[in-house]
């Protein structure tokens, strides 16, 4: 029964580290948004900036989720 006792403190640090890295992700894929649209507001020819940004914020979001579920089993 004491083992029991051991997997739980270690889930709990589990899940604290798994927290930093959604947290981690969140903020590179922020960044790599904001570079996204500063790219197309320079050169506007590749696409509108918004249309950028928003392709691939929700690209990001759908890996996140994958990694999220994937974290979780």
């Amino acid at each position: 029964m004491a083992s029991d006792t051991d997997d739980r403190s270690q889930d709990h640090d589990h899940r604290e580290l798994r927290l930093a890295v959604l947290v981690l992700a969140l903020v590179v894929g922020l960044l790599i948004t904001g570079a996204a649209i500063y790219l197309a507001r320079e050169h506007p020819s590749l696409a509108q900036p918004l249309g950028v940004g928003a392709t691939v914020m929700s690209a990001l979001c759908a890996i996140t989720g994958v990694i999220a579920r994937v974290m979780r089993r």
